[in-house]
């Protein structure tokens, strides 16, 4: 298991554009994909559970890949959130 954490860039965070683009990646990935959050730790393969742990600009989240391929997919990850996912 690899993971990263990272600070939130976009002003309005993970709301249903960022989390639809986040989910979309996530669901390519091979891993178990994570996103801790505070006190949740959700499935990042559903855009639903990302919305649900309203994650805010600012805020601290760590990602978490498992799997074959896990650091490739988490580099994917940190990428996106490092370009804002689209925003």
């Amino acid at each position: 298991m690899v993971e990263k954490t990272m600070t939130i860039k976009n002003e309005a965070g993970l709301h249903m554009r960022p989390a639809g683009e986040f989910a979309k990646l996530a669901t390519k990935c091979t891993s178990n994909v994570k996103i801790i959050h505070k006190d949740k730790n959700v499935n990042a393969k559903s855009v639903l559970n990302i919305m649900a742990a309203g994650i805010k600009c600012g805020d601290e989240i760590t990602i978490q890949c498992d799997g074959d391929k896990e650091v490739e997919d988490l580099q994917l990850l940190v990428d996106a959130i490092e370009s804002g996912l689209g925003e």
